[in-house]
């Protein structure tokens, strides 16, 4: 081979060696919800004085985080109305019943996304279906990425995320006392996730 044709071949190896690689696309990683680092809180006007709050808590759900495409995430959860909390023994009961919560008919309630809306890399809008009191409604909540990264003993990885909704009431059935109770439910939504062990088959996140 002359001289000129082996030099533009080493040349045209070299390149080849050298040319970055094709960034590799992460798949959507699973978790279950942290029942015990989860919960929601919520706030409504109680005749004008003040916004009371209440805590609730996740009984199950299951999340997909694909940290590369936001849109080929999921989400579903059951929040366990009967774990309401008001501050107040009597209260709790008042709230649970049929003209409020109705928890003795419907314990749960249950969210199941739809899609996840990209924003910036921290912020995006969970779209999805929020089912309490049997009627069913489509809800949005902005929420902000806090963290995804392992324990501080790497026991576990664990995805973290701060989110925020408004509900209107009527909207499920809650209609008692207009002029007492306000109509706009305010909610929070602060969540922690723990990737599921790779070996562990996971049998209810698709």
């Amino acid at each position: 081979m002359p001289r000129s044709r082996l030099f533009s071949h080493l040349l045209l190896v070299l390149s080849c060696a050298l040319a970055p690689l094709p960034a590799a696309h992460a798949a959507p990683v699973n978790y279950t919800y942290d029942t015990t680092h989860s919960q929601i809180l919520f706030s409504i006007d109680h005749n004008g004085f003040s916004r009371p709050f209440g805590r609730l808590h996740i009984a199950k759900g299951w999340l997909r985080f694909d940290a590369d495409d936001w849109s080929q995430s999921a989400t579903e959860l059951d929040i366990d109305l009967g774990s309401l909390d008001m501050g107040d023994a009597e209260w709790n009961a008042a709230v649970l019943k049929p003209a409020y919560l109705d928890a003795a008919k419907e314990r749960y309630a249950h969210f199941a996304s739809t899609s996840v809306e990209r924003k910036d890399d921290t912020h995006g809008v969970l779209h999805g279906n929020l089912t309490l009191r049997g009627v069913t409604h489509a809800v949005d909540i902005p929420f902000t990425v806090n963290r995804v990264g392992t324990t501080i003993y790497g026991m576990h990885t664990v995805a973290g995320f701060s989110g925020t909704a408004m509900l209107q009431r009527e909207d499920y059935g809650i209609t008692a006392t207009p002029n007492s109770i306000g109509h706009g439910v305010s909610v929070w939504l602060e969540l922690e996730a723990i990737q599921e062990d790779n070996h562990r088959s996971n049998k209810e996140s698709p």
